[in-house]
């Protein structure tokens, strides 16, 4: 699996107007693509910036559908937000890899695709051991 994390540092002033496109128009329009199965936008919370900081992180099967999203309609969706906010962001972009599945805390013992085991008590010191 591959995330794309897109990570935008904002003018206070547009937090409320950029947030509300980004939820009705910008993210609605990058998933249409087809080229991501997935997304969440989070707020930096503890960030070094006085400004306000979000995460947005959209979820793509192979490095393939990333490539197709890059080439085929990052420029466009990229262009529309840069006129829009100009002078008022600052971004930056990661791919990343998936290396190991995700464990749920209430999955206790759990075995991973490859076979290495995810031996995590994630129960707090606190509570009983079994």
């Amino acid at each position: 699996m591959i995330i794309y994390r897109v990570e935008i540092t904002l003018d206070a002033g547009i937090e409320s107007e950029w947030l509300d496109w980004m939820k009705r128009v910008h993210v609605p329009d990058v998933v249409r693509t087809g080229c991501f199965s997935e997304y969440k936008i989070y707020k930096v919370i503890d960030s070094t910036s006085t400004e306000p900081v979000y995460v947005m992180q959209y979820q793509c099967q192979s490095l393939e559908d990333y490539h197709r999203y890059r080439d085929n309609f990052a420029p466009a969706l990229q262009k529309e937000h840069s006129d829009r906010f100009a002078g008022r962001f600052r971004g930056s972009r990661q791919l990343l890899e998936e290396v190991s599945p995700a464990i749920s805390a209430r999955a206790g013992r759990r075995r991973s695709a490859s076979g290495f085991p995810g031996n995590l008590d994630l129960r707090p010191a606190s509570s009983p051991r079994r």
